[in-house]
Order: structure tokens, then sequence, then C-alpha cells
């Protein structure tokens, strides 16, 4: 920007400049999303595409006597231009107001809450990261996407309530694909660069390429022993996430996890789900202005909080939580157990090393039953070696088996897996999950 501004001060001069002219009856909210992206295609294990991308924008609500219309502003690098964008942003929405019902389950926000959070934490130099890519798979054919850089959110209330997150990190998504044609998938990410840690996920990947030379092996359909590695557990969680912790959907009776809500089913003790939003990544309010805390989502395998938005709340009678307007977990953490990566091999004895889960749905979404296929390294183990890669499966299994009665063990490491989505702008969503060694796992074809 060619303002002296900082984001957080630009921020704080529209809202300033917003609350100047508002009327009597009116009140508004204000939303605030930026970034600056650094993006780096890989291809061939070379730099194939490079870019920066600068981008905020504003999300301006306006509520006058029960009614409320929404619009989305981009914003420039002209605090001038900017301010002139909002106030006729506001008198379009004026304009809109009168046109629109009032809606029975707008439930703002009356507290003039307060919230702050800056992790800067320094990001590793893009010349160090490339350099220790590039050696890392100087004789490997990789494809990958690496994404870095400071992501800010922000939230105003005419009421006073003002809150400011940013955060600094990165992603590199990878594969190494062998001349066959087959791949292992791969990623590392956090907020701080660890050139020991790289280096050894990095390796894990390597070592499994190699297995990709033997002929593949294709198993009858049945019951496997298995282990899934976290970016498998992530596939699964991901899809009981939709639904799962949300009290609209338990309140409607259309969550996943109802049996588990409902107190007729559970999931294995060693299973716990906590929204973690200390120290995550993600801002501690949402977008609908209210506070966000750590909640405890499964508790020893048994139902804990819901996450809860302000419509929920006013329509079933509930205090808001500061959940999404989806009610999706957005800074998810599983509990990790006492199973050492080392032993992951040994414990599992014989049976399926799964690195990665691809295209699942539901085939009984009242069982949490989960349908989807093995892709990128599914591997089969006999007396704790790895033996053959395994050709892609089918499997047809409850998460109440595989998160409860089968389930044997979790890894004591847990793997930070960050949201690779790029679609408008980068996420904030994280996931923080181990790995699970599981007595059965159903294969159908």
């Amino acid at each position: 920007m060619r303002t002296t501004l900082s984001q957080a001060e630009h921020f704080q001069a529209l809202v300033d400049e917003l609350r100047a002219t508002l009327r009597d009856s009116e009140q508004f909210s204000l939303g605030y999303d930026a970034e600056s992206s650094q993006f780096i295609r890989f291809n061939h294990a070379r730099v194939r595409q490079a870019g920066q991308v600068q981008q905020a924008s504003l999300r301006l609500k306006l509520i006058d006597q029960g009614r409320h219309a929404d619009l989305t502003l981009t914003l420039c690098d002209d605090p001038a231009q900017d301010r002139q964008r909002l106030a006729q942003g506001l008198q379009q929405l004026r304009e809109t107001l009168p046109l629109l019902p009032p809606d029975p389950y707008l439930l703002p926000n009356p507290t003039p809450w307060q919230s702050n959070s800056v992790q800067d934490r320094p990001l590793p130099d893009t010349a160090r990261v490339l350099d220790e890519i590039s050696r890392a798979a100087a004789d490997l054919d990789l494809v990958g996407f690496y994404a870095a850089g400071p992501i800010s959110r922000g939230f105003a209330h005419s009421n006073g309530a003002f809150g400011w997150h940013q955060a600094n990190s990165f992603n590199f998504d990878w594969s190494l694909f062998h001349a066959n044609g087959q791949a292992v998938k791969a990623s590392y990410a956090g907020d701080t660069w660890d050139s020991d840690a790289f280096a050894g996920r990095f390796e894990q990947a390597r070592e499994q390429l190699a297995f990709l030379d033997r002929p593949l092996r294709t198993l009858p359909p049945g019951e496997y022993r298995a282990y899934l590695a976290p970016a498998a557990i992530d596939e699964i969680i991901g899809m009981l996430a939709w639904g799962g912790f949300s009290a609209q959907a338990i309140a409607s009776k259309h969550s996943p996890l109802q049996r588990l809500y409902a107190g007729d089913a559970a999931l294995s003790p060693l299973v716990g789900f906590d929204e973690q939003v200390s120290g995550s990544l993600s801002p501690a309010f949402s977008s609908e202005g209210y506070p966000r805390q750590d909640l405890r989502l499964v508790v020893a395998g048994q139902s804990g909080a819901q996450l809860v938005n302000s419509r929920s709340a006013a329509e079933y009678g509930l205090s808001a939580n500061g959940a999404s307007p989806c009610e999706y977990p957005s800074s998810l953490a599983m509990a990790a157990g006492d199973l050492h990566q080392a032993q992951i091999l040994e414990q599992l004895g014989t049976g399926l090393y799964i690195s990665n889960l691809w295209y699942l749905n539901y085939s009984d979404p009242s069982a949490a039953r989960l349908t989807g296929m093995t892709r990128f390294a599914t591997f089969w183990v006999e007396d704790g070696q790895i033996q053959a890669p395994v050709a892609t499966m089918r499997f047809d299994d409850s998460v109440y088996s595989l998160l409860g009665s089968q389930l044997q063990a979790l890894t004591a490491e847990r793997e930070l897996i960050l949201s690779a989505s790029t679609y408008e702008q980068r996420q904030t969503a994280s996931s923080l999950l181990p790995g699970a060694l599981v007595k059965r796992l159903t294969l159908t074809l």
C-alpha cells in the first residue's frame, strides 16, 4: 500500500468513518479479510510458476429494525478511495433494507468485546525453502505447491466490539511420482519452518516411493487390520465435521453424529476432539462478531459441546459460542495416543498401511457410515514389514467402528494439516491429528 497506515490502522479508520455516518436506528458490523501471499508451483522438482498476491476486502452488514443486508467490497491501496467505496456501499444497503422483511433469527452480539492477536513469527526465507526443497527432491519427480505469508482478519460492530487477528503461516503440499504413474502425497505446514522436521517428513515420503517399484497387490474384499495415517484421518474427520458438531444439524436430527449426541452410541474412550482456538491460526472471534473459546466437542468418546452460531442460538434457545455460519470446526485438534511413529509397522503386524483416502461420501449418514477410495501409497504389510503397494480399493465402514469399537491405538505424534484451499483467498482452518491403528477396516471392492 502507498499509505503508511498498517492494515489494522486502516481497518480502524474505516470503522471510525462508518460509525460517524451511522443513523440513530442503524447498526453495522464490518469484517476484514486480507492476505499477502507468495505462491510457488513445482513440476518435475523445478519451479514452474511463482507469484505474489496482496488483497483485502470488507464485509459490511447494515441492520435496521430487524432487517439486514450484506455486501462485500474490495479494498485498494488508496484510503480515500476505500472510504468512498464504503460510503457507496452503505448507501446501497440503505436502499435495499426497506425491501426486505425482518429476520426472526437475527441475533447480533450486544457485548462490546475487544480482541487482539498478532502472531508474527518470521517466515522462512524463500531462497532457503527453495534450496531445501531442491536438494531433497534433486533426483525425483516432484509436483507441489508452496504458499506462505501473513493472513489478517478483523471485525468491528457499531456497539464498540473490535477484533484483530494476524498470523504468519506456510503450507507445502507435494506429491512424488514413480515412473509407473503411482505417487506418494505429503505435506508440511505451520508457522515455523524447521529444516530437520521437513527433512524427516520428506525422507518418509522418499522411503514410501521406493516401495512403489514393487508389483501392485490386489486384495479381495473383506476385513483387514489397518493403520490410517493423519492425512487419511483428516479425510474422515473432514466429512464428519460437516454437520457432525453443528447445533443446527443436531437439533434438526441431520447430524452424522446424531446417535452420539443422543447418547445412543459412543466412540472409543481414546477419542477426543477439541475446537482448539488458542494457539491456532484461526481468529478468536467469528465473522458474526462472537468471541471464540476452546471447546471440548468429544471427551473420552462421549459427546461434549456443540458448535453454535447466532442463528442456531436464536432458533433453538442456545448460547452462541462463536461458531462459523456453517458450524464447521476451523481449528480441530484430536487427542494424541501412546503409539510412537517408530512402532507403527511393528504394532500393525499384518495388514494395510493407508497414507491417504480419497473421494469420501456417506453411504449411511445416520450411522456415520462412510465410503471412499484408498489412494497415494497404500501398502500391504506382513510381520511389520512393507511388502507391496496395494491396488486402489473402496472401503465402507462406520466412524463408530473405525474410531470406536475397532480403534486400538492413536499415535503420540500429531500432524498439523492446514487448509490448502486458495479459493478467493487463503484460509486459516487447520487440523492437528494423530494416526490411528484399527483392528478392522472393511474393503468392499
